[in-house]
């Protein structure tokens, strides 16, 4: 599991495209739909879920991280 880190709280959909999973905003419907994806071990499928301190996500083929924020 890699961890990241974040200055600010971000959605799912920014994560996504934060890490090159997504080339744009608008693919992160498209990507949620196509593929199952779980936040601390509980499927998510929207893309506006704001992502907190110590939430883990777990997207298949694309990587599981944990999200971190300077404390």
């Amino acid at each position: 599991m890699e961890s990241i880190q974040f200055d600010e709280i971000i959605t799912l959909g920014q994560f996504l495209k934060h890490e090159g999973i997504i080339g744009t905003g608008g693919e992160a419907k498209w990507f949620l739909q196509e593929n199952e994806v779980f936040l601390n071990g509980e499927p998510e499928y929207r893309r506006g879920k704001k992502l907190h301190d110590g939430d883990e996500l777990d997207l298949g083929d694309a990587g599981r991280y944990r999200i971190e924020y300077p404390k």
